[in-house]
């Protein structure tokens, strides 16, 4: 008979409590930098997840300090990096008002914002009892830290019981080098550990450790709540935990190079027209590790490459379809990124040397030797994006959209104003009252837009450094880079476009802020 988690977790705790009986103390953390790597996986697409690069970077220690960093940003899309240092739990974290932020006492509330860092730093961040609810946002990173302990029932509660949960039109997520953990199931007061529902897309969870949960995470809240997806899993552990690794409603995921390790129930669960490329994985002393279960609403998986080590398989019956004992294709799935792939032999050490948090942001290169990020510059280009050329002279064909639109932005200097950027004049100009600042362009109805030309004054070219062009209704980043001139992407249908200036030489000065349909 299967063992409940709480009893199943004894082992486990004991073995831990051996390791601090005979003195074994953890290694220094090596210093975590928001500038080492970049986004994987899905969280590339979409215009791509840079969080807070270019932004002012703070350090807090408590929960109160993170609410405190978002809701004093000039506003809810200022691009920041917070660093986190030590325990954060309900005593030290309360609401916090402001124009910039959305927040609420008793857990870390990611709500109604963009262009957000969390990272671990010097001797590690937990979050113990606490968890992190992202919902109504977009950009957003979170990096080396510790969720521990979160309950929806019991004392004390937070975030529904999800160590990281995201919920209702929110893009572009990437978590990376994360360690999420329970003491049980939902008897004994938890929930999920990595959960998204209503409208997540472009999410990808990296190097992370998820343990000692009932459930690892799903994909979907019901069987009707199939707008989520594109959603990437690579080198993480996924350890004592009973099914949902993960549970995938509708939608596509790519999971490869991950280590599971001791899934009681079951694993992957891809079911109501679900689609998963399941690669490169090393299943190990486990059950039922993929296939569609608990429901008659199939879903479908690709396989290839992975190793099944001592797993055992349920005759299909009813409402369980495994997918083994021998697991073949029964859908294919294309992925648009690149990506560097592991072979599963050696999944379960370089997963060992390089997942969770405090191992030094250590990573694979597809070599399975574990590798030190390079710094990476301060507003990466992750994705399809486009750096513009300089200096353009002539504008793209057809007409600008700018002329006759409305525009505004988040400040501008004195005797500045936002319609100078479209008069068709290179006299005029806007300029923020800051190195950085938002100038957007917008109309009364939808508009599609996949170029842009961005000119500077005469004798001020140069000063504009780095920038973020943004889909004001989403908050989904277009494109992103350096300096002024032509920026090409995806045609997008919008009523407002905004372009971001997070980093510059002297006073920055637009002159035209031109929008085109090609």
């Amino acid at each position: 008979m299967r063992r409940p988690v709480a009893l199943r977790l004894q082992v486990a705790l004991a073995t831990t409590a051996v390791g601090a009986a005979l003195g074994v103390a953890a290694l220094p953390m090596p210093q975590a930098s928001a500038a080492a790597g970049a986004a994987t996986g899905y969280a590339t697409q979409n215009g791509g997840t840079t969080g807070g690069a270019g932004g002012q970077t703070v350090r807090v220690s408590t929960g109160t300090g993170i609410h405190t960093a978002l809701c004093t940003r000039a506003s809810s899309s200022t691009p920041i990096i917070i660093e986190v240092q030590g325990t954060i739990n309900h005593g030290n974290t309360a609401k916090v008002s402001g124009d910039s932020c959305n927040t609420a006492a008793g857990v870390i509330e990611l709500k109604q914002i963009s262009n957000v860092t969390i990272i671990g730093v010097g001797t590690g961040a937990v979050f113990d009892q606490l968890g992190i609810h992202i919902r109504d946002s977009s950009n957003i990173i979170i990096r080396n830290v510790t969720v521990r302990n979160v309950k929806k029932s019991g004392s004390p509660t937070s975030n529904g019981g999800d160590a990281i949960g995201m919920e209702s039109t929110v893009r572009n997520v990437w978590v990376d080098h994360a360690t999420l953990e329970a003491s049980g199931g939902e008897s004994e007061g938890y929930d999920g550990l990595f959960d998204m529902k209503d409208n997540v897309q472009y999410v990808t969870l990296s190097y992370s450790i998820l343990r000692n949960s009932g459930r690892g995470g799903l994909i979907g809240s019901s069987e009707s709540d199939r707008s989520n997806g594109f959603v990437t899993f690579h080198h993480n552990l996924y350890e004592n935990i009973d099914s949902r690794t993960p549970l995938l409603r509708g939608g596509i995921a790519h999971i490869y190079n991950n280590h599971y390790v001791s899934l009681h129930e079951s694993g992957i669960n891809s079911r109501a027209g679900a689609r998963a490329k399941v690669e490169n994985n090393y299943f190990r002393n486990s059950k039922d590790v993929l296939g569609t279960f608990y429901t008659s609403e199939a879903g479908y998986w690709q396989v290839a490459g992975n190793v099944f080590d001592n797993v055992t398989w349920s005759s299909r019956s009813g409402d369980n379809n495994p997918a083994g004992p021998n697991p073949v294709s029964n859908t294919s799935v294309s992925i648009p990124y690149s990506y560097s792939l592991d072979g599963a032999a050696c999944v379960p050490d370089i997963v060992r040397q390089t997942a969770g948090a405090n191992t030094g942001l250590r990573e694979s290169n597809g070599s399975c030797s574990p590798q030190t990020p390079a710094p990476t510059p301060t507003s990466p280009t992750p994705g399809p994006t486009s750096s513009p050329t300089p200096g353009p002279t002539n504008p793209p064909s057809g007409s600008n959209l700018s002329i006759g639109a409305g525009s505004d932005g988040s400040s501008k200097a004195d005797g500045t104003s936002y319609g100078n950027v479209r008069d068709g004049s290179l006299s005029t100009h806007w300029s923020p009252s800051g190195a950085t600042g938002d100038i957007s362009i917008k109309w009364g109805s939808a508009t599609s837009v996949a170029r842009v030309v961005i000119r500077e004054p005469s004798g001020t070219q140069g000063s504009i450094g780095s920038w973020q062009l943004v889909n004001h209704g989403t908050g989904a980043v277009l494109a992103s880079g350096s300096g002024a001139g032509v920026i090409t992407f995806p045609s997008t249908s919008l009523t407002k476009i905004t372009f971001r200036i997070t980093g510059s030489s002297g006073a920055p000065k637009v002159a035209e802020f031109e929008t085109y349909a090609s």
